[in-house]
């Protein structure tokens, strides 16, 4: 019986992507030869982990102090692993442990602060770039999400493909809920308001829609107040746009269910979880023209440029003019999104701990 350490210290319930990786592939993952044991932050310590199959650590660590966490990874991780005599350390979200004498498997979900360092705040992009650059030079073994990752990998930190283990993410497990037309067209965003999420450009692109035909946009993602307010009421779209927090999940299913799109107008992604999840629910997509998402989406999306509110507000009409473009997006979607499963993912995460440990 292997023990594996998960690092769980980023987990605050609002960092999107990550979490989302972490509660669907735990889950999953093979327990005949493995225990599993989380060191958590304080924040999922106090929530609901019940998603998580083994024993969960209460390290005291809040991860909303960026400085608390980045001493965590730094200390307290090594110092529990060898406490609990770990076999392998995983760190799921960029950043892990610099020395320690359990081998360590780094996620590397994105390289944001190499390729985009103009979206991460201040100083912070020299922080995060020394802790994933210090943290994949000790790892044994790198697990990311897409070919595109992969190879920013190999070339800002100098790391070579064979170390290197693809493990595609997937969309919810379910079965697509028959959707439902409503008078009014709508368009459904999701998302955080960092910078590379690009929400100003799809809002100028709504406002270059003409209003008889302009749909109503839903955007939800703030989890304070939303910094995209004064941009709406500036535009005067307050009658188009509404602005929400992170919405509970029976409210997105019905949202999915009846928006006519989801748009996603990001400036980069490591996978592009929310293209994947709204292709699996049946929800037409159109998206940024980025490599990272047409390896996801393949022919199952409309493009745009995400620089361009012209570009973006023409896919859009385009795109809802068309009532057989928007079936065959729905149609397609399901499809491809079949292929992608959380077994896979798990499959292909336990057989890159098997390799940790040997």
């Amino acid at each position: 019986m292997k023990t594996i350490l998960v690092d769980l210290l980023f987990y605050t319930g609002t960092r999107g992507g990550m979490e989302t990786y972490v509660r669907n592939l735990y889950p999953l993952m093979p327990t005949e030869g493995f225990r599993y044991i989380a060191l958590a932050s304080a924040e999922l310590a106090q929530s609901d982990s019940s998603w998580f199959p083994g024993e969960v650590i209460d390290s005291g660590i809040r991860s909303t102090s960026r400085m608390g966490w980045a001493l965590g990874e730094l200390i307290a991780v090594p110092r529990w692993a060898r406490k609990i005599r770990a076999d392998l350390i995983h760190a799921p979200a960029n950043v892990g442990p610099w020395k320690s004498r359990v081998p360590l498997v780094l996620t590397i979900q994105d390289l944001l602060p190499f390729r985009h360092p103009e979206f991460v705040a201040g100083r912070y992009v020299r922080l995060l770039r020394s802790l994933i650059r210090r943290a994949a030079k000790h790892a044994s073994i790198i697990i990311t999400i897409s070919s595109a990752s992969e190879a920013d990998i190999v070339a800002y930190l100098d790391v070579q493909r064979e170390e290197i283990v693809v493990t595609p993410l997937a969309g919810p497990s379910l079965v697509a809920e028959q959707r439902s037309t409503t008078p009014r067209a709508s368009l459904l965003a999701m998302g955080n308001r960092l910078p590379h999420k690009n929400f100003e450009q799809l809002i100028r692109a709504i406002a270059l829609i003409p209003e008889h035909e302009r749909p109503l946009l839903i955007l939800s993602g703030s989890s304070s107040e939303d910094p995209l307010a004064p941009l709406v009421a500036e535009l005067r779209l307050d009658r188009w746009v509404e602005l929400k927090k992170w919405i509970p999940d029976d409210e997105l299913n019905l949202l999915y269910a009846t928006a006519s799109a989801v748009v996603v107008p990001t400036l980069f992604e490591g996978f592009g979880l929310p293209v994947l999840e709204s292709m699996a629910r049946g929800c037409p997509v159109i998206c940024s023209d980025l490599p990272v998402l047409r390896e996801v989406a393949g022919d199952a999306a409309v493009f745009f440029d995400p620089r361009d509110p012209a570009s973006i507000a023409d896919a859009i009409r385009s795109t809802l003019r068309d009532p057989a473009e928007l079936a065959r997006l729905s149609r397609e979607g399901i499809e491809r999104a079949s292929g992608f499963t959380w077994a896979h993912t798990a499959a292909l995460t336990a057989a890159a701990f098997q390799r940790g440990v040997e």
